[in-house]
Parts: structure tokens; sequence; C-alpha cells
């Protein structure tokens, strides 16, 4: 562990997506590290699995947790009003919530787009907005994007979700020449594959479409890495961490790759 375990004492950290492996992650370091902590997502089982295993790391006085769907202004609310009516002002906003789904133009569809986009950069830069006014009333504040290496360079497939992630980094180094002048720090972390559910999945169908089992696919992505691996959920959590503690005020606005030495 980077930070000691009192390093986040005095800070409420709302993730959102934490039911995917980077924010369920994120929660369990920051567990760790003393922060009050709000969690979100859709899927009400995972929510409450992961509610479980936080509270044999952390005060369960200091966890909340309110499943929403980002993507809805009323879900964004009422998950706001909860989470500062339990534990204080956020202090902390890691935005993880993101769907994707590979597919080329030919195959795209209007609905789907809308709803990638939504979900990824609309629903986020909403939510952000009313817990960033917060923030300014306080003058202190992280705001972290898991954006991803797709928003740094298309892939192919990639459409719809990079088009969400270039976005994502947009709003990013936007919002943070904006929110410096009153204290609060806002970045963008960009993984590449991280082991995770949603990496699977891609993975899974890169077998499918090689015709070779998951293994000799995931060997022959590896291999590609000048790292040798793909990265872990803490890796990445550490990093996010790191953006949220406020220990360097400077930077401002940043990508942060966490590429394995796939993209420098």
């Amino acid at each position: 562990m980077l930070f000691s375990k009192t390093a986040f004492e005095g800070t409420h950290i709302l993730i959102t997506g934490a039911t995917g492996g980077i924010g369920a992650q994120t929660a369990k370091q920051a567990a760790e590290c003393g922060a009050s902590i709000s969690i979100t997502g859709r899927n009400e089982e995972k929510l409450a699995s992961l509610v479980e295993e936080l509270t044999k790391r952390m005060n369960s006085a200091k966890l909340t947790a309110f499943p929403a769907d980002i993507s809805q202004e009323d879900d964004r609310l009422q998950l706001i009003e909860h989470c500062e009516r339990k534990l204080g002002a956020i202090t902390g906003l890691v935005n993880g919530a993101a769907i994707a789904e590979p597919m080329t133009l030919d195959e795209l569809q209007e609905e789907k787009l809308t709803q990638i986009m939504n979900v990824n950069h609309t629903a986020t830069v909403m939510l952000t907005q009313h817990v960033y006014q917060k923030m300014k009333q306080e003058q202190r504040g992280s705001i972290v994007n898991v954006a991803s290496l797709s928003g740094l360079r298309g892939t192919y497939g990639g459409t719809a979700y990079a088009s969400s992630k270039f976005a994502l980094i947009g709003f990013t180094q936007s919002l943070a020449l904006e929110a410096i002048q009153s204290n609060i720090n806002v970045n963008a972390i960009c993984p590449g594959f991280v082991d995770t559910d949603m990496a699977h999945k891609i993975i899974e169908r890169k077998a499918k479409e090689a015709r070779i089992s998951y293994d000799a696919q995931l060997k022959k992505i590896e291999a590609g890495f000048p790292s040798g691996k793909i990265t872990s959920p803490d890796e990445v959590a550490t990093t996010i961490l790191f953006l949220l503690s406020g220990a360097v005020r400077n930077i401002v606005g940043e990508s942060i790759k966490i590429s394995g030495g796939v993209v420098v």
C-alpha cells in the first residue's frame, strides 16, 4: 500500500461505476486509507456484495452505497443528496461509470451511439457539475475521470467508445483550467487492458475470432506489452488515489497513461 492508513482521513470520496473492477478496487484501497466512501452503480446485487466486503476493511459508519443510473438526472440528484446527508461534503470524485461495446461504423446504430456517449461522457459531465458546485463552496477537491487509451488514439471497432473517451479527456482538460482557480484538481487516467470483466470480454471475443483459447489470446496480447503484462486493477486504483490526494497541486488536466509501455 502506497498510502498510510490515515492518509485520507477527513475526505469523502464518491466513486461511480463502483461495481466494476477499477471502481471496486479503488473503493477498497480508499477504505484502507481512512476515507469516507460513497459508492454507486446500477447493479444492486454487486453493490451489496461490495458493501459487505468493504465493511470488513473499514468503519461502516464511513461508508454508504446508493444504486443509481447516472444517465438520469433524478438519479444524479438523489445520489448526491444521499451521499452528502450520510457523509458530508464530497471532496473527491472518481468518475468510473462506463460502458463499452466494440463495433465498426457499418455496425453502429444511432441508439447505441447515443447510449455510449450519454453514459461515458454526458452523464459524467452533468454529475460532475453538481459535485463541482459543492466543491467550489468548500474551495477544495479532486476529480479523477477514468478515460482510456482509446481516448488518446482510435482503434478498429472503437468508433463509439473512443469518441466518448476523447470527449471525456476534452472535458477533463477544460474543467481542470476552471477548477484549479478554486483549489480543485481535475485529471484523467487512461488505462489500456486491465484485468477486469470488461477486458476479459474483449479478450474472449478476440480469441473466438482468432479461433484460439482465451489463455493463448492473453499471452498474445501480453507479448505486445513492453512490460510483459496487462495492468492490474490495483495499479489503476493506486494511480487514482495519488491524483485524489492532491499531493501535487500542479498536476492539472493531465491524462495519465497506464499502458505497460504500449502507448508512450
